[in-house]
């Protein structure tokens, strides 16, 4: 079984998904947020279509390690997303990982128009890939 990783943004919702060994982490997609909520839905068939049995979400801390309102506004949604999927969902620190995506994407020469199109998929695949690693690593 695969593992998901999100990075949940005010507007969109980059995705990544582990390979089934939980080795490597792959940007999908970008899910749209919607007043209906519809990107739950999305979300879920995104974890069925990839037999997805965990969930990973970033949790934006400030600096010094504490919990903001995005934060919060991060945890409400993990518990939704748990919720829908019944399966286990983890917060994960994501700080400075859309920094570190933004500059992958500078240093591959990837234009500003096409960066923000991929940024929150990379952003998602850098959470997966720390998570990942950090399980590999005991």
């Amino acid at each position: 079984m695969r593992v998901m990783g999100l990075d949940y943004g005010d507007r969109k919702i980059g995705v990544a998904i582990s390979d089934a060994f939980r080795w490597t982490a792959q940007g999908i997609t970008v899910v749209e947020k919607r007043r209906d909520g519809g990107e739950l839905d999305r979300l879920s068939e995104l974890a069925k279509e990839h037999e997805v049995s965990e969930v990973v979400v970033g949790l934006p801390k400030n600096m010094n390690g504490s919990v903001g309102p995005r934060g919060e506004i991060c945890i409400a949604f993990a518990e939704q997303i748990g919720q829908k999927l019944e399966i286990p969902v983890h917060l994960w620190d994501e700080r400075l990982t859309t920094v570190a995506a933004e500059r992958t994407l500078l240093e591959a020469d990837v234009s500003r128009k096409k960066r923000k199109l991929v940024i929150d998929k990379m952003a998602a695949t850098i959470i997966l890939q720390n998570y990942l690693d950090s399980k590999t690593k005991r």
